[in-house]
């Protein structure tokens, strides 16, 4: 994902980059970008500093333990993290803008993403918002007044995703049951409320693609799974259910492959 956003900042920006694993930010290199060999070089000098990372413990050994954006330098982090962990890296670095984005690779490429901006300065936020707008799509783009609040939103996109996701598997499993076949279970779907996740999964369903590569894996979306649990003061049952069934993806070795794979590698009914 971080690829796909810092590739439409080129277009009227100078981008340097880094990314852990050195080849993984070739792509970017290609279409122009400058790559660093450290976070550190990466920020130096910089007017503002993107991070997208894998989850908020990723932020603070890459960010916030080493101390690493400059005194006075917006900090855009797309990472999807916790209303609590955007509260923490708010406190701790100053100019912290949360700007999660909802959505999965082919919007990325597109730039009709949603997105997210928070914090409580406003000339802060409208900046950023004029920054990342390449990113969304018409009507996608929403400024809220605190990073906690972005979080909250990506979180609950999430849980649409998740709990969604779940429900397939389950009508699935209910059309399964009762002896229909699949292509007869999604053609229903198209009239239900799961048609969304349906048409979004249906050629990984019908193994017309392979969950590997896909563009959200199950590791991604079991981490924000839990991390919702964290957030909520009371049960997600629907959400608990989801993550079940990623954790049982992640024991059969699919974790780094396409949360589909709940549809896919599912027992028989």
């Amino acid at each position: 994902m971080g690829t796909e956003l810092a590739r439409h900042l080129l277009t009227d920006h100078d981008v340097t980059v880094w990314n852990r694993t050195a080849d993984k930010a070739q792509p970017l290199v290609d279409a122009g970008a400058h790559l660093a060999d450290s976070p550190a070089a990466a920020v130096d000098g910089a007017e503002v500093v993107f991070t997208s990372l894998f989850g908020p413990d990723t932020v603070r050994e890459v960010v916030i333990e080493p101390n690493l954006i400059p005194e006075g330098t917006p900090w855009c982090d797309a990472t999807t993290i916790s209303p609590d962990d955007a509260r923490e890296f708010a406190d701790a670095v100053d100019t912290y803008v949360h700007t999660p984005v909802v959505g999965t690779l082919g919007p990325a490429r597109e730039g009709t993403l949603g997105v997210y901006v928070g914090t409580p300065d406003d000339d802060l936020r409208e900046k950023i918002m004029d920054l990342v707008e390449p990113w969304a799509g018409e009507k996608k783009l929403i400024g809220v007044d605190s990073a906690a609040a972005a979080a909250t939103g990506k979180l609950l996109a999430n849980l649409a995703l998740a709990t969604m996701a779940q429900g397939v598997r389950e009508a699935l499993y209910l059309g399964e049951s009762q002896n229909v076949d699949t292509e007869s279970i999604l053609t229903m779907l198209d009239i239900s409320g799961l048609k969304f996740m349906k048409d979004m999964k249906q050629d990984f369903i019908t193994r017309e693609r392979d969950t590997d590569p896909g563009d959200f894996t199950v590791d991604a979306l079991c981490k924000d799974a839990k991390l919702m649990e964290e957030s909520s003061n009371v049960d997600l049952p629907a959400v608990h259910a989801a993550i079940e069934s990623f954790e049982e993806q992640q024991s059969m070795g699919h974790g780094d492959e396409d949360f589909s794979s709940i549809f896919v590698y599912r027992s028989p009914a």
